[in-house]
């Protein structure tokens, strides 16, 4: 557990986070949580490939982490970790394509649980948590501060 609260502590202290799976319907968790987020100064960077090409929460849609993390590295910035909201079935590519951009963190909400793709990440070096909410854990550091 104390790899996790580090790994959390960790993410939650870099700022540009790409939110894969991020709904353009305020009533989904996804866009709350990115909302959240963007309002405590993280810079959100939305990748749904339904959604490529529109604007959620004022930032770009991408239609992969690749494509997201292309348009950053155009920007001199870089995708610091990719907060996921897929079924847990889904996440191993995402992680794998987390890898392969340079991301130096992975985090699976709350409900989505996929050790195998856990376990990749942190053997690529990547900081990794899951069944885990970044909002609720970022309140949680925000009330200790």
């Amino acid at each position: 557990m104390a790899d996790m609260q580090d790994a959390i502590r960790n993410m939650l202290g870099m700022k540009t986070v790409a939110i894969v799976g991020l709904s353009d319907r305020p009533d989904r968790p996804s866009h709350e949580v990115a909302e959240f987020l963007q309002q405590h100064g993280f810079r959100i960077v939305p990748v749904n490939p339904r959604h490529a090409g529109e604007h959620i929460l004022g930032e770009p849609c991408h239609a992969s982490l690749q494509d997201a993390a292309t348009a950053i590295a155009a920007q001199g910035g870089r995708i610091d970790w990719v907060d996921i909201f897929r079924r847990a079935d889904d996440t191993p590519p995402v992680v794998a394509d987390a890898i392969a951009i340079g991301a130096r963190g992975v985090w699976l909400q709350l409900g989505i649980v996929n050790d195998a793709a856990i376990g990749h990440a942190r053997a690529a070096g990547l900081l990794a948590v899951q069944d885990c909410c970044s909002k609720i854990e970022l309140t949680r550091q925000l009330e200790l501060s």
